[in-house]
């Protein structure tokens, strides 16, 4: 080993431990078995995130990348989730005991694990990240380090682009308080009259245009190295020429987060998207959720801001010098591809890309691909030549969330044009894309396509897609079902499965499920395939969970792989801990939130848990049960969220092909043979890199990449004999 492959092996494993342990936060549950609060456990896969940051083994402007990653994912947080929190701090004793919810311990302990993440987050930033930055000739410039020409360029820019948007505003107590669009940036500005030095100080504010203009203004630079400035420092060099008469003490950052959720009162009555419409408008106006403020400010100006803008204690966090640190997705790489992930691009899938009949190419055997290893092709090319077909009479599909220019739905239109019948199921409750989804809807619908709108109360998470077609007079289905969206954009960095089969077991229920959504009328024949959420996926999973427990009981083999996002449905951690104490062995990959806690004595010592996080974000659901050595296979929409399993309509669809079930049974053993990037969830969120002991590094995303590859490979050739299990 190499003296820099062990100094980043050093570097990485000191990176390794979280600042914070969990395993004090750790209650139990009304039944008495231990549970992790879903927020403290999202809290650690953020963790994981940032550590994707400091890793010093990951590309540079992918680091950068992290750090935006982290940032984005954290907003979201505190928009939704600490809201909802903030919210249950606000209603009566009595309420929050009937909801067994103890919120001000909760927002204490976030808070707590916030500041300790903001903390290393800006020390990543300044102590790793920008060092390295001037280590390949780039230099993140501040106000001070500007020489005479950059002044005079950043002068310039200020009042070429900026000054009509920077607002500028005296704020006196009790008098002029203006309104904070949420998630944008402001400076704080410490005055003094010039004329009048034993006068109080004066407080100001400033608008940061980051919403108008790039976050990262590169700078006329010399000596063959790129200088770039960070539009708040452009701002804090010309807060001067703003307020005449004034001498300008000091400058502070502040961004105030705004309560995201839509609450529509009464939607089980009424048109619920005209609510939704209605409710839109007021996401950016809603109560306070988070204000943050540069960790320098002096405690005057804190306590001035608070009362000003009627802040309580749980609303303030504490960040660095900058804000909105998710703009780091844009940050300049002046064309330097060594500092960036090598290229990966997507793989095309041969036998239904080049297939010259792709419904005879259906109907010899099921497909499975693996976006974004796989290309997406084979999934347009399923709308695209369904809409052209003579032969086709349907098309059904649900989208949840919808590129903004998707290919798919120019096919749909496109096959209303050509006379089929086209019918969508669009849920406008899919979180920040509400107003996205009801566009489309309204442009389906303009071109004749039957658009079917979100339940009340239920959000239809199903990723299903249908078609109908005629051959020799007799009507025949061909079905998608995927673990992820029908969404072009996602499907290059999401990891996900999908497969296209004409199985006559699958597509009938397929088509079931379009006659529930499209009559909200309950089928008259139940699921026996597949388990739909509303019907019985709970029960279906929970049946399955129990023959296991027999088995083990009896003394026989017993196991469960799992491959979820979030596992924090109560009922099912505890029929996974009864699992592990009837001796069945589990294995699971959780991404996100993992409320259950892995390996206590008498509990779930049986439980081993990773997750991992990569380059893609890894989104795919997996269930996979021994079943005495029949091992069932299914793939799904659906997490292990109460959400998910008692308040969506999801779709979890068995693998029968058994050339696919050997495929996803190899990804299965690749992930849980990682050794790079998989991390081990404990008690105390560590979030330890996972050792196994083996000289040979294991990176899974990259193994699944050239498992495919060398897929791809033996079927350039059209060769479709069945590709045999790796391992």
């Amino acid at each position: 080993m190499s003296k820099l492959v062990e100094h980043q092996e050093m570097l990485r494993n000191e990176n390794a431990i979280s600042n914070y342990d969990t395993s004090e936060l750790i209650h139990q549950s009304s039944k008495g078995f231990p549970l992790l609060e879903r927020d403290i456990s999202w809290l650690s896969f953020n963790y994981r995130v940032l550590q994707e940051a400091k890793d010093p083994t990951v590309p540079l402007f992918e680091r950068i990348k992290f750090l935006a990653i982290y940032s984005s994912n954290l907003d979201e947080f505190f928009r939704v989730r600490m809201a909802n929190h903030r919210n249950l701090l606000r209603v009566g004793k009595k309420t929050k005991k009937e909801l067994h919810i103890n919120s001000k311990q909760i927002v204490k302990d976030i808070q707590r694990i916030v500041n300790k993440q903001q903390e290393e987050f800006s020390r990543i930033f300044e102590e790793e990240i920008i060092p390295e930055l001037r280590n390949h000739g780039i230099y993140m410039i501040r106000r001070l380090d500007l020489n005479d020409a950059q002044k005079e360029y950043v002068e310039t820019y200020f009042k070429d682009h900026m000054l009509p948007f920077v607002q500028p505003v005296l704020l006196v107590k009790n008098k002029i308080r203006p309104f904070l669009n949420n998630a944008a940036l402001y400076l704080t500005v410490l005055l003094a009259e010039r004329n009048n030095p034993n006068a109080p100080h004066k407080y100001a504010i400033v608008k940061i245009p980051s919403d108008h203009l790039p976050r990262f203004i590169p700078l006329p630079s010399d000596g063959g190295h790129k200088d770039v400035i960070m539009l708040d420092d452009i701002v804090r060099h010309s807060v001067s020429w703003m307020f005449p008469g004034y001498e300008i003490l000091d400058t502070f950052s502040i961004k105030l987060t705004r309560d995201a959720e839509l609450y529509i009162d009464d939607e089980f009555s009424g048109d619920l998207v005209e609510k939704i419409k209605a409710s839109l408008s007021r996401r950016q106006v809603g109560p306070a959720s988070r204000f943050v403020y540069d960790r320098e400010m002096p405690d005057e100006l804190l306590d001035f801001l608070k009362e000003a803008f009627d802040l309580e204690k749980y609303d303030i966090l504490q960040e660095g010098r900058y804000h909105n640190n998710f703009d780091f997705f844009k940050f300049p790489t002046f064309d330097i591809d060594h500092l960036s992930n090598p290229p990966m691009p997507p793989l095309p899938y041969h036998p239904l890309e080049d297939a010259d009949d792709f419904y005879q190419a259906l109907r010899e055997r099921d497909h499975l691909i693996h976006v974004p290893y796989h290309s997406y092709e084979s999934v347009v090319r399923f709308f695209e030549t369904a809409a052209h077909d003579p032969k086709v009479t349907h098309i059904k599909i649900i989208q949840y969330r919808v590129a903004r220019k998707s290919r798919i739905m120019k096919a749909l239109m496109e096959a209303v044009e050509a006379g089929k019948q086209v019918s969508v199921f669009i849920e406008v409750k899919a979180r920040f894309d509400e107003e996205a989804n009801l566009r489309w809807g309204e442009k389906l619908e303009q071109a004749g396509v039957n658009v079917h709108y979100s339940f009340p109360g239920v959000k239809v998470h199903s990723k299903v897609a249908l078609v109908r077609r005629v051959e020799n007079r007799r009507a025949r289905m061909y079905a998608y079902l995927s673990t992820g969206n029908f969404h072009e954009d996602t499907a290059k960095v999401y990891s996900d499965f999908g497969v296209f089969t004409s199985d006559e077991r699958l597509v009938n229920e397929a088509a079931r499920v379009f006659s529930f959504l499209e009559t909200v009328k309950v089928p008259q024949q139940g699921f026996e395939h597949l388990m739909v959420g509303q019907f019985n996926l709970r029960t279906g999973l929970e049946q399955l969970i129990d023959h296991e427990i027999e088995q083990a009981k009896a003394g026989n083999r017993a196991e469960i792989i799992l491959k979820l996002n979030s596992l924090q449905d109560e009922p099912m951690i505890e029929k996974l801990y009864q699992a592990s104490q009837a001796g069945v062995k589990i294995e699971l990959i959780i991404r996100g939130i993992c409320s259950l806690v892995p390996g206590i004595e008498g509990v779930s010592e049986n439980i081993r848990v990773i997750s991992i996080v990569d380059r893609f974000l890894e989104h795919a659901r997996v269930f996979i049960f021994y079943h005495g050595g029949e091992e069932l296979i299914y793939l799904s929409s659906a997490d292990w969220m109460s959400r998910n399993l008692s308040y969506r309509v999801e779709t979890a669809f068995p693998i029968y092909a058994p050339h696919i079930r050997n495929q996803i049974k190899d990804f299965m053993t690749i992930q849980m043979s990682d050794n790079v990037k998989a991390r081990v969830i404990d008690a105390a969120s560590s979030n330890h890199y996972r050792k196994d002991g083996s000289d040979l590094a294991i990176r899974s995303q990259m193994e699944t990449y050239y498992y495919i590859k060398r897929q791809a490979d033996r079927e350039s050739g059209h060769d479709q004999e069945v590709v045999p299990g790796m391992m």
